[in-house]
């Protein structure tokens, strides 16, 4: 729970963004393909995939097509065109939102740094304020007396 917390709380302008692609592509998309499927149906029911084709790319080059989807000749098809690409993208989009959840309880926490400390307890060998750099306010003193080894963990990368 905790994971997913963190993924809501780091997706938010992604969510944004997803909210804005789903109504784009409704009315680029979606509203031309209900309106070629409409055409391309005969009265009995037939459909006629060359006349799909043939209505489909002037309609998604012209935006005319969103208004007539208001009408009730296409409003039926257009609903149920709409709530298809809805399902479709809501499960994309979970699909998407899993896989951009945190690997582990360690993820985007900054390599160095004194998180792993509580109550400033790394303070009792570490300063503050001046000596070697270590971690963002995290200095090895040089002018401590007594053992000052420490073992510093993690990785150096270069490309």
């Amino acid at each position: 729970m905790e994971k997913f917390k963190r993924t809501l709380e780091q997706s938010k302008r992604f969510l944004v963004v997803i909210g804005v692609l789903w109504v784009f592509l409704a009315i680029v998309l979606v509203s031309p393909i209900a309106y070629s499927i409409k055409e391309a149906t005969n009265s009995q029911g037939i459909f006629n995939l060359s006349i799909f084709i043939e209505k489909i790319v002037p309609a998604i080059t012209s935006f005319s097509t969103i208004g007539k989807m208001f009408t009730s000749e296409y409003f039926g098809t257009f609903a149920s065109c709409l709530i298809n690409y809805t399902i479709l993208f809501i499960i994309c989009s979970i699909i998407g939102f899993v896989k951009s959840k945190p690997k582990g309880k360690y993820h985007d926490m900054e390599h160095g740094s004194s998180d792993w400390s509580e109550h400033g307890e790394q303070y009792r060998i570490l300063s503050k304020n001046k000596g070697i750099i270590l971690a963002e306010d995290n200095y090895l003193p040089v002018d401590k007396r007594g053992n000052i080894n420490t073992l510093i963990v993690g990785r150096f990368r270069f490309w």
